[in-house]
């Protein structure tokens, strides 16, 4: 969801940011190792463009917001805009209209950043445009925490359930 509000455990979400990070790192590699061969202006373009349509109209809408209700049209730009299909489709019309080039990689480059290094995933109607953390995820996490960590493992392939705090009683 956001980094405030994974709802997932820590280590899970820290296991998926981690496989960005190993992409952003793969992307990274291929940038130095091609950087004399990519055209820079097009690159920052490409880079900067996702969040100049995606993110900036709805931080600044956020921002100005006393209520920090903003218009579902900023979630669905910054979901749209920070998409891997999208962005797989803007760089295949790239190919299309222009040709491949190394430039594209600042497209993956950037959302594998976002996930990877600031835990930005897609944005959910319910939440706040910008993290902020919500009393239902804590509540998640301190009802998770004493049946998963209770779980006595399963024998023979049978299942067990969780013991809650009042099991047995």
């Amino acid at each position: 969801m956001d980094q405030a509000n994974p709802f997932d455990t820590p280590t899970t979400a820290a296991l998926h940011r981690g496989e960005y990070l190993v992409g952003f790192a793969v992307v990274t590699v291929l940038i130095v190792a091609r950087a004399d061969e990519i055209r820079w202006l097009p690159a920052i373009a490409l880079f900067l463009y996702i969040d100049l349509v995606g993110y900036l109209p709805g931080a600044v809408a956020y921002r100005r917001s006393r209520t920090k209700e903003i218009s579902k049209v900023y979630y669905v730009l910054y979901n749209t805009m920070h998409s891997l299909v999208t962005q797989g489709a803007v760089a295949a019309l790239w190919c299309w209209l222009i040709g491949p080039e190394w430039a594209l990689l600042l497209l993956p480059w950037h959302l594998f950043g976002d996930r990877g290094l600031f835990g930005n995933f897609y944005k959910p109607f319910g939440l706040h445009f910008e993290p902020a953390p919500e009393p239902g995820y804590r509540t998640l996490l301190d009802g998770l925490r004493g049946p998963l960590l209770e779980r006595v493992p399963a024998h023979h392939g049978k299942k067990q359930r969780p013991r809650t705090a009042d099991a047995g009683r």
